[in-house]
């Protein structure tokens, strides 16, 4: 027995003669750089959020650097964000020659813990960066009263949270731009690379599009210094075969959750949903004692399970230069011993979340 973590093949099988479809007209177009299906799919992903403005992109690394090159973030300013996610989160803020500034994080939901966002601000901060961590929205109200009081802009990275809500609306409605991944394994994939930067602002919608196309405005006028960021024709196509599909997904995702979270013993700690949000379950993410030895029964039991995350940013080599010692933010080093993340798709039946929850008996 096997229980895939991700189920992509399942997937792709289910929805084969769409994507196969849309895919063949790509190539019978042979447009394959912002092509019909790129604009097609961004009107449908406003459609989806209810947001002014959908711009795709090349991943969703560049969409945090397209937000941050919009709102002009220089060499210098300080951008708050978590120190317990991805490494793509800081490492495009110091890619721009711009300072991350850690936050420890939550006990129970794993994101930042926007209570101590204001101590973190200085004369030199100009944005916080949130992370909605394994598919959960952050206490964006409190975030936003901050953000008002400093005069700050708020980017969301949304790169595992994208269909998820806050108060009913999508995150984009609450903040100046939102970023979103369309890696395979994220809820919503392609079979590649890709991204997305939603925002109700104009103007930031206009800037972006330039930068996605190396600061272009017209064919071989360049306004600003930019990117080849463009998402390519047949991701868009695979996007768009998946999307009808999404919101039936997304509430799959959350039966296999509750599930999670009704059978596991108490000595397993689940992941802590808010009344306020809906996650859209990117990863299912427990805290265990002796970690390695449960994984390594999943293991052999067929279980595929990951760890998101082994190491907080402020440890990472590449960080040295920040000066943030071990202890410095001790609930992200402890959640980085003990998180272990379960299989979670939309198609994990009853009976295979159950054979897990068995083992942890």
């Amino acid at each position: 027995m096997k229980i895939d973590f991700a189920n992509l093949q399942h997937q792709y099988q289910l929805y084969k003669k769409e994507i196969d479809a849309n895919i063949q007209k790509v190539l019978d177009n042979s447009n394959y750089i912002m092509g019909d299906e790129v604009r097609e799919l961004e009107s449908e992903l406003e459609k989806f959020t209810q947001s002014k403005h959908a711009i795709t992109c090349s991943s969703g690394t560049d969409a945090l650097l397209l937000a941050m090159m919009a709102l002009d973030i220089q060499p210098g300013d300080e951008v708050i964000t978590t120190v317990f996610s991805f490494i793509a989160t800081a490492e495009t803020i110091a890619l721009l020659k711009a300072v991350p500034v850690f936050v420890d994080i939550e006990e129970n939901t794993f994101n930042i813990d926007a209570s101590k966002i204001e101590a973190a601000v200085t004369p030199k901060t100009k944005a916080i960066m949130p992370v909605s961590l394994y598919g959960q929205p952050c206490d964006l109200d409190e975030i936003n009263a901050i953000s008002k009081k400093h005069n700050l802009k708020i980017i969301v990275d949304g790169a595992q949270s994208f269909g998820a809500t806050y108060k009913e609306q999508a995150e984009v409605h609450h903040c100046d731009i939102y970023t979103t991944s369309f890696f395979p394994s994220k809820p919503l994939g392609c079979y590649g690379d890709g991204g997305a930067v939603f925002t109700n602002n104009d103007e930031y919608a206009d800037k972006i599009k330039m930068l996605r196309v190396h600061g272009q405005n017209k064919r071989y006028h360049h306004k600003y210094i930019g990117l080849g960021a463009r998402l390519d024709t047949i991701q868009a196509a695979v996007l768009l075969a998946k999307l009808p599909r999404y919101a039936g997904e997304i509430k799959a995702r959350q039966a296999v959750a509750e599930n999670y979270t009704q059978g596991l013993p108490e000595c397993v700690q689940t992941p802590k949903l808010e009344f306020n949000r809906r996650s859209v379950w990117a990863q299912y993410t427990i805290r265990v004692s002796e970690r390695d030895k449960v994984q390594n029964k999943l293991i052999k039991a067929g279980i595929l399970t990951a760890v998101h995350y082994p190491m907080p940013l402020h440890l990472q080599e590449c960080f040295k230069y920040l000066d943030k010692k071990e202890g410095g933010f001790p609930i992200s080093e402890n959640a980085a011993g003990e998180v272990l993340s379960l299989p979670m798709n939309p198609f994990l039946t009853k009976v295979e979340t159950e054979i897990i929850i068995q083992l942890f008996s």
